[in-house]
């Protein structure tokens, strides 16, 4: 008959403490100036094509997506980018959150 003696001095698989599992959680803040400052940016980058291609303008579009704009003065620019930003904020105040919850739920 085998020796299995030393099958007792070893915890096996089974014996040995589980370690709790890591959580991968996205900070919302660093989600929120990353959201942010892309549509910041993305809202600039747009701005800049519609006066190079004039023929092909989006300010139509924004008027509904961005209450108070109006093209081509400075206070409505600027009102575009702050709300360019805020809407990367709200979009990390909904996902990040989320997102941490259902990846603390299925780790």
């Amino acid at each position: 008959m085998p020796d299995v003696s030393y099958m007792t001095e070893y915890p096996t698989r089974f014996d040995a403490p589980v370690a709790p599992r890591s959580v991968s959680r996205i900070p919302i803040v660093a989600l929120g100036m990353s959201l942010g400052s892309f549509l910041a940016l993305t809202f600039v980058l747009c701005v800049l094509f519609d006066l190079w291609f004039p023929a092909q303008a989006m300010s139509p579009v924004w008027a509904p997506l961005l209450p108070g704009f109006t093209w081509l003065t400075l206070p409505g620019f600027l009102l575009g980018l702050a709300e360019s930003f805020a809407y990367g904020w709200y979009a990390a105040l909904i996902i990040g959150p989320i997102y941490n919850f259902f990846a603390g739920r299925f780790a």
